[in-house]
């Protein structure tokens, strides 16, 4: 029902009596009440009403219905439109009195109107747009005390519209008109009848006679104030956009009930509906959707196609190694693409599969001239000219001569409009315009063209504005080159002797040579003479702005900038120099460092490693450093162009001018050396982006190239089925939980298990609870393999602790027949493999692995992602989305915008879900199968979204591939694609054949295209040898493909493979016209075996896969030679063991433990504490079994690493890079009055206070990091953990040094003195430690804050009022001190001591205490002491 049929927009004539009324209580229909008081009869409570029913069927289907012609509602708004635009001109020329009084008032002759006492009646008016202009009752009968108010109504209306000469007053509907006295009304009467009648028509002359005013005053009102039409255009624009926004005269949308997004994300909204109507691939409607439709004749067609494939020939044969003889082929096979594209509107993968022969050069062509030189040699074998990844790269190079094309179509218009208006031409353009091949040039000669013609372009933007009907702006006064050109100085420019255009020609050797001619005056005299009050009054003004005009006009050359650009790529280079913000950030460990003093850098290095020049811009961006691009040679350069500009005369003169030429082309090379620079930088960006995307693109494939995981003795693209385990973290206590998933995807079982470990009989150790029951699962699920990942190194230890349970209890896989064996059957051992879980990571803690599996754990969520993706990582891949540039494919990935890389990625899957095919039924009943149909050739999401809706109301199954475009021969059916669309889209979407059923054709099951199933019927009757009786009987019964369907019901397929292919592509190319050999190829070999699976096996994961899936680490992140932080986890005299942060375990031998420790020195275990951090150096890494091999020794850990690196000589800056460093220890040494100092002891770090605290967070009460101090070379800072987020820095002084770089023979903590570090930290730190936790256990310390202990007191004594009670607490505000909270009775007032902690004992008022017994004891002696001697003081006062 349309929603133009629920608005009631036309009030019928009749009696009140006669309208009836809802009762929105009752629900019923009442008559409508008559008098003062009767209510309003208003339409709009129905509309509403009827709205909301609208918007909820739309709510509930997406679904209008649409029954009103969509040209009457057109036609009819246009009309409404058009009747209030006239209504509302009559309102705004009419001009009211006070307007006519002010008009009146510049005329001599004018008498002001004296008007009798009126009768006025407010009447109230309705809302405007719940009236049309075919009421005959106005709202003010509403409030009318007379019943017949119809004839008198429109009596009234005329008259209020009359007495101002006929037009609407602005308050018209809002204030009745007045009554005037007769002589008054006589006076208006006569007026009317003089008027004269050519003008009446026009609005607002009436009114202007009535204020006085003559025809020429009139004429000289209007030229000032306009005649009130000026902006009516803005004001239809405004009419209109109301209007849509009102939703007036319109049906009720989608977009009136869904909000923008909402539309958007369902891909609901108008555009997308047109791109889903539409009967061209969405990808294509996507691409194209910035540019024009092409809308050429045949030879305007083949004229661009030719012109394009030579463009895109020259940008893409430099890059393909063929031979020269293959330039002329290639450029064919170019522009056969073209037209595939963009006349046929056929997709990359149609072309890849079925118009392949036009990609290859077949050898032996007799049509070759074999005297051609150029042609190639008649025995050349065939050549494939362009793979799939060209095709791609034509698609996106055919989007860019669109805008390449746009640009200059529109660029010619207007040129020839400047020519047609000015008649003037100009060479330059017209000679350049067609060699430019790249946006920059057209975009230089624009630039040039209204440098050129600046005043001439306005004009011509002022009418094409006028044109279009747009605001006209007003034109700006001329900029200065206009102004140049205009005055006298323009002389002195044209006296440089030689033209912009003729200096780029003279260095482009184009045409003849052109020589530069002097004046006969010096320039400084001709200055004189052309100057120019009162803009120009020296001859230095002149002069120099003869120069800068001079060296725009040279720097504005399309010739120059040309040259200039192609000087830059074949000499460029670019050059890293740090910033004074970078030198400071960017420290030897930074990403950035590598190229921090990179110097003379050719563009075709970078290309060959575009991250880091994508790196390079990243940095620059930060402030981090300058990329800079410049001219190798560029003084030699600018020196060889002096001579195109300079004269050949020997004079003073001469010299004079040749000095002034030099000076104004190197302001124009400085002006043209940063634009090139510029626009070489985004180049080279785009450049490598491209490259970049290209990387990730390949691995991306290579990850999608895999079939399913093939169990042993089945066929290629059989699912598995899958048991997947997984310990997560692999923490202690954390359980392993386990998903068993069949090979249709579901999950049918699932579980965790707590005690995997095996056990040993030798020594009576049973096995683990659970490893009985794993046995048992395997048994009877029977799973073909058993995948394991996790997110630690320990998941390492559960890989090997399952293959030792396969061992130990003999679990073996499904059976199969050995045809080494004479088919007997057998079964091998269950495999074991490590799964990739990229795609699994992203999967289980996502809302769509919620919305799936809303009842399992988040790590069974993570088991269900392993096997899915061993059932099908082309699947897996594919459900993530837009989630999929998450992954990293390749290093420094994240450079690339976003959109770029998706696009990238997305045209790999549509390759790979093209050659892999979807079965169409599948995909209609599987919403995880259905995620791929977007990437078949020709769809898109919209599209693939209607396809599965359209299957869907044909019964939600379909029987042949013709039913897609709604052929059938058995039932009727809607179609689901265009004919465009189906021919794209038809082969890459198959029907399983069924022999059983008379109506499946095997060709469905197939990737033959429906355009070829005639020539494998053709070939299927040749290679049964069937004549035409035999064939028309098989079709007879069995449809068209009966040929067909008796080979394979006899199972002869092989006999195709003795048909000669050659002698079928000749006839077919003689009599169609149409090349076949390799559709042919493929003809045969799917009726050898339909869509065969031709993806590779399935890949296992390497060694580095698995260790950087583990560990977070790469080859790059942690190699041999890096020094790391190190876990002590075991010490033994001979070695210990330690665990890197990546989980790594790691061993130091006893030849790696530093000086003094082991044999020669302490033991470990006196030297290292279990758990402690420790730096140390990677000698080895054994990326296979997770473990790693160090060293403590420390005069390797002064040694720091470095990245090796081949450089060419002259491309880093040593010499900026030493000065840095020195600069570096200099500003430390006056930040922290020291120089940088290293201590030989395991416990020292350069830390600072803050990363002393950061480093010890993590550790235990007591641990200990020795560091430099701020107060100079002779003290040692100490910071130790006195509890959580509670440190003390203690200040050590070092006495008896040998030089200021060694450590103290004698070191100083407040009045203790040590020998060595050691003994300050066992009997000082240690000695206080050992205090606090003494503390700590005693029964009186609280551990809450002073507020919470002084609470407990209170609460004690509360309930024991006459008892004292204390307790201890420590103090977070100074480290090494607790206070002593008391209260000695509840009326008694709070105190507190505090009490510190020294080496071995406790300070309490001055008093020191070994223990925490003496202590209490101390305290309560003291206390009492303090009470006693206050009672005596109180008593000697009284």
């Amino acid at each position: 029902m349309s929603a133009n049929l629920l608005v009631d927009d036309v009030a019928e004539l009749g009696s009140e009596e006669d309208d009836e009324d809802f009762d929105e209580e009752t629900g019923e229909v009442r008559k409508k009440s008559n008098g003062t008081n009767g209510g309003l009869d208003d339409s709009s409570e129905e509309e509403e009403d009827d709205d909301e029913e609208e918007a909820a069927a739309i709510r509930e289907g997406f679904i209008v219905d649409e029954d009103e012609d969509e040209d009457e509602r057109a036609a009819r708004r246009r009309e409404k439109r058009k009747r209030r635009r006239l209504e509302r001109e009559e309102e705004e020329a009419a001009l009211d009195d006070e307007d006519l009084d002010l008009i009146g008032e510049a005329n001599p002759d004018f008498e002001p109107r004296q008007t009798s006492q009126s009768k006025y009646k407010r009447l109230k008016r309705g809302h405007k747009e719940d009236r049309t202009a075919h009421e005959s009752r106005g709202v003010e009968e509403i409030f009318s005390d007379d019943d017949d108010v119809g004839d008198d109504f429109d009596d009234r209306r005329a008259t209020a519209r009359e007495h101002r000469g006929g037009m609407l007053d602005e308050f018209a509907d809002f204030i009745e008109e007045d009554e005037f006295e007769d002589d008054i009304q006589r006076e208006l009467m006569e007026d009317r009848e003089v008027a004269r009648p050519g003008l009446t028509g026009l609005a607002g002359v009436s009114g202007l006679q009535a204020a006085g005013l003559d025809e020429a005053a009139e004429e000289d009102f209007r030229a000032a104030f306009g005649d009130g039409t000026e902006y009516d255009w803005a004001i239809d624009l405004q009419i209109e956009a109301d209007e849509r926004e009102q939703g007036e005269g319109q049906e009720l949308e989608l977009k009136d009930v869904f909000e923008p997004s909402q539309l958007i994300d369902k891909m609901l909204t108008d555009e997308d509906n047109v791109i889903r109507e539409k009967d061209v691939p969405e990808r294509l409607q996507l691409a194209r959707k910035p540019f024009k439709e092409l809308e050429l004749s045949e030879e305007e067609m083949q004229a661009r196609l030719k012109e394009e494939a030579l463009w895109i020939t020259s940008l893409l044969l430099p890059k393909k190694r063929l031979a020269r003889y293959f330039t002329e082929p290639f450029q064919r096979a170019v522009r056969k693409v073209l037209e595939f594209l963009t006349v046929e509107d056929y997709e990359v993968p149609f072309i890849f599969t079925h118009r392949k022969d036009y990609l290859i050069h077949a050898g032996g062509d007799p049509s070759l001239d074999l005297d051609d030189p150029e042609a190639p040699p008649p025995d050349a074998p065939p050549e494939r000219l362009l793979v799939q990844n060209d095709l791609w790269e034509i698609f996106e190079l055919d989007l860019k001569f669109r805008a390449l094309a746009e640009k200059r179509d529109g660029l010619q218009r207007t040129y020839d409009n400047l020519k047609s208006i000015t008649n003037t031409s100009d060479p330059v353009f017209e000679e350049m315009v067609p060699k430019a091949v790249t946006i920059e040039e057209l975009q230089e000669i624009q630039d040039y063209l209204h440098f050129q013609y600046s005043a001439e372009m306005k004009d011509i933007n002022i009418i094409e504005s006028e044109a279009n009907g747009t605001q006209k702006r007003a034109q700006s006064s001329r900029n200065i080159f206009e102004r140049v050109r205009a005055s006298k100085v323009y002389s002195m420019v044209r006296a440089f002797g030689i033209t912009a255009d003729s200096f780029a020609q003279n260095i482009l050797a184009t045409g003849r040579r052109q020589y530069t001619e002097d004046p006969t005056e010096r320039p400084d005299d001709m200055a004189d003479s052309l100057v120019e009050p009162p803009e120009y009054h020296t001859g230095v003004q002149v002069l120099r702005t003869a120069k800068a005009m001079y060296a725009e006009e040279l720097v504005m050359s399309p010739r120059m900038r040309r040259y200039m650009r192609q000087c830059f790529y074949q000499n460029g280079m670019v050059d890293c120099v740090r910033t004074e913000k970078g030198a400071r950030k960017i420290g030897e460990d930074h990403p950035y460092y590598e190229f921090k003093y990179l110097r003379g850098q050719d563009f075709h290095s970078l290309s060959r490693q575009p991250d880091m020049y994508l790196k390079m811009l990243k940095a620059e961006e930060e402030g981090l450093i300058e990329v800079k691009v410049r001219m190798d040679g560029y003084d030699r350069f600018k020196q060889n162009l002096y001579q195109y500009i300079e004269s050949d005369n020997f004079s003073e003169v001469a010299d004079a001018w040749n000095t002034l030429r030099r000076e104004v082309l190197d302001i124009a090379l400085a002006k043209l050396e940063k634009i090139m620079a510029r626009g070489v930088k985004e180049t080279l960006r785009a450049e490598c982006e491209n490259e970049l995307g290209k990387s990730a693109r390949e691995k991306y494939y290579e990850k999608l190239d895999q079939a399913p995981y093939k169990p042993k003795g089945t066929d290629p693209g059989t699912v598995p089925r899958v048991l997947s385990l997984s310990n997560g973290k692999g923490g202690r206590g954390d359980a392993i939980c386990w998903a068993f998933v069949e090979p249709d995807g579901r999950v049918v079982e699932s579980g965790k298990f707590t005690d995997l470990r095996l056990g040993n009989p030798d020594r009576y150790i049973s096995d683990g609870k659970d490893v009985a029951r794993l046995a048992e699962i395997t048994r009877r699920r029977k799973p073909d393999v058993i995948g394991v990942s996790g997110f630690a190194v320990e998941t390492r230890r559960l890989f090997k602790d399952l293959q030792d349970i396969i061992d130990r209890h003999d679990l073996r896989g499904p059976e199969y027949e050995d045809p080494d064996d004479e088919g007997n059957e057998k079964s091998d051992k269950l495999e074991v493999i490590m799964v990739n879980d990229e795609v699994a990571r992203l999967y289980y803690n996502s809302d769509r692995a919620a919305a799936e599996f809303p009842n399992f754990p988040p790590l069974v969520r993570y088991c269900i992602a392993l096997a899915r993706y061993l059932q099908s990582p082309l699947l897996e891949y594919a459900a993530l989305g837009k989630d999929i540039v998450s992954i990293p494919f390749v290093p420094n990935q994240n450079l690339l915008p976003q959109e770029k890389l998706l696009d990238r990625l997305d045209s790999a899957m549509v390759d790979m879900v093209n050659l892999v095919g979807i079965e169409i039924n599948e995909a209609v009943s599987s919403p995880y199968l259905a995620t791929l149909l977007p990437y078949v050739c020709g769809l898109g999401p919209r599209k693939a979204n209607q396809i599965l809706k359209t299957v869907n109301n044909n019964g939600g199954e379909i029987f042949a591939r013709s039913e897609l475009i709604g052929y059938s021969t058995s039932r009727d059916v809607r179609p689901a694609v265009g004919p465009k669309v189906f021919q794209n889209c038809a082969s890459f979407l198959y029907i399983l054949y069924d022999p059983q059923e008379t109506d499946s054709d095997y060709l469905d099951n197939t990737r033959v295209h429906p355009e070829d199933y005639e020539l494998g019927r053709k070939m299927a009757a040749d290679a049964m040898e069937m004549d035409e009786e035999d064939v028309k009987g098989e079709c007879d019964e069995y449809g068209p493909s009966g040929v067909i369907r008796k080979m394979v019901r006899e199972n002869d397929q092989e006999k195709v493979m003795d048909l000669v292919l050659e002698d079928y592509a000749r006839e077919i190319e003689e009599n169609m016209h149409s090349r076949k050999r390799a559709t042919l190829e493929t003809i045969r070999a799917e009726l050898l075996v339909a869509y065969e699976e031709i993806r590779r096996s399935f890949s296992l994961m390497s060694t580095d896969e698995i260790f950087t899936m583990l560990t977070g680490e790469t080859r790059e992140s942690l190699a041999e030679g890096m020094i790391v932080p190190v876990q002590i986890k075991r010490t033994f005299p001979d070695h210990i063991e330690v665990k890197l942060d990546c989980g790594i375990e790691g061993g130091v031998s006893e030849s790696e433990y530093p000086e003094g420790v082991g044999s020669t020195g302490i033991e470990p275990r006196q030297a290292y504490q279990i758990h402690q951090t420790v730096r140390a150096k990677i000698l080895y890494i054994n990326r296979k079994a997770l473990t790693a091999q160090l060293t403590f020794r420390e005069d390797l850990l002064r040694r720091p690493y470095h990245k090796e690196v081949d450089r060419m000589p002259g491309e880093w800056d040593d010499m900026q890079e030493a000065e840095d460093k020195r600069a570096a220890e200099k500003e430390k040494e006056i930040v922290t009055g020291r120089a940088h100092r290293v201590v030989n002891h395991p416990l020292f770090f350069s830390f600072n206070a803050a990363q002393a605290e950061e480093y010890l967070g993590s550790k235990e009460p007591g641990e200990v990091v020795i560091r430099p101090s701020s107060k100079g070379l002779d003290h040692l800072a100490v910071t130790w953990k006195v509890s959580d987020n509670i440190y003390q820095h203690l200040d050590v002084l070092e006495l008896d040094k040998e030089n200021e770089y060694s450590l103290g023979k004698t070191l100083k903590v407040g009045r203790n003195t040590y020998s060595d570090l050691d003994e300050l930290i066992v009997n000082h730190v240690e000695a206080m430690a050992k205090k606090v936790t003494e503390m700590m256990k005693d029964e009186r310390y609280q551990k809450g804050s002073k507020t919470q202990t002084d609470q407990w007191l209170r609460t004690y004594t509360e309930a024991n009022p006459k008892r004292c009670m204390y307790a201890f607490c420590i103090n977070p505000k100074f480290p090494g001190y607790f206070i002593l909270c008391y209260k000695a009775g509840q009326a008694a007032p709070l105190g507190a001591w505090p009490v510190k902690v020294i080496p071995n004992a406790f300070e309490l008022q001055h008093h020191q205490y070994p223990d925490m017994k003496a202590l209490k004891n101390g305290f309560k002696l003291l206390f009492s002491n303090a009470m006693n001697g206050r009672a005596g003081m109180g008593g000697a006062r009284r």
